[in-house]
């Protein structure tokens, strides 16, 4: 693991976005196509605003969600609706974007037909993660239903269904399998108090803290 400090959150969003970039380019130059996975919620977006400037062939670079709650574009807590409003834009609106949500009433009902879409975009160039202050990463929430199938390293699973106590909808992940066979993994933390459940999650197994699952080979990028 590598830990990087930026002074602040804003210097962050600059400095991933430009590492992303660095990385994406240098696979595109030797690969025809490149795949991105990124993560929702609220800490990425400013990485997203960045991002999506960057002087890439987006139109050769494949763009998935790390995790998708099981909602539909539209909804407020759509990650698919992040990605569109924060990175699928400008330059990179010409990217290829892969959602998982399908309209069915639950996740399991077609994720085999998903994870077809996704085969071809594997071994994943780039994962961008977060973290919680529960440290889960994706959607592998400790004690969630899912979770072992999810953290399994024998697993030929893309995805799994996830249903964590707390959450008012079903979710799908990336398997911690997929996830770790990425090119470059980098994971981003803000503030002090995810910093120490970064530590302590070192400390602990996966089923306990399933971020500590992606750790090893993965650039962190942290700031107060």
């Amino acid at each position: 693991m590598k830990f990087v400090t930026y002074p602040d959150d804003e210097m962050l969003a600059i400095g991933v976005a430009n590492v992303l970039a660095g990385e994406l380019e240098n696979v595109l130059f030797h690969e025809e196509r490149a795949s991105l996975a990124v993560p929702g919620g609220t800490t990425p977006g400013p990485i997203f605003d960045a991002l999506c400037a960057a002087s890439l062939e987006w139109s050769r670079v494949d763009v998935m969600l790390t995790d998708e709650r099981w909602r539909p574009e539209v909804h407020v807590r759509s990650n698919a609706r992040l990605l569109r409003e924060r990175l699928l834009q400008g330059r990179a609106a010409e990217a290829v974007f892969h959602p998982f949500y399908t309209g069915a009433d639950t996740p399991d009902e077609t994720l085999a037909d998903v994870e077809s879409t996704l085969y071809p975009c594997l071994p994943l160039s780039v994962v961008l993660l977060g973290m919680g202050t529960d440290m889960h990463t994706a959607s592998l929430f400790p004690g969630a239903e899912g979770l072992e199938a999810g953290l399994s390293d024998t697993t030929t699973a893309l995805l799994v269904p996830i249903t964590a106590a707390g959450e008012p909808e079903p979710r799908v992940s990336l398997t911690a399998n997929v996830l770790n066979g990425a090119m470059k993994k980098h994971l981003i933390i803000i503030g002090d108090e995810k910093r120490a459940a970064l530590e302590r999650a070192a400390t602990l197994p996966p089923e306990k803290a399933p971020v500590n699952a992606i750790l090893e080979g993965t650039t962190v990028h942290w700031a107060p």
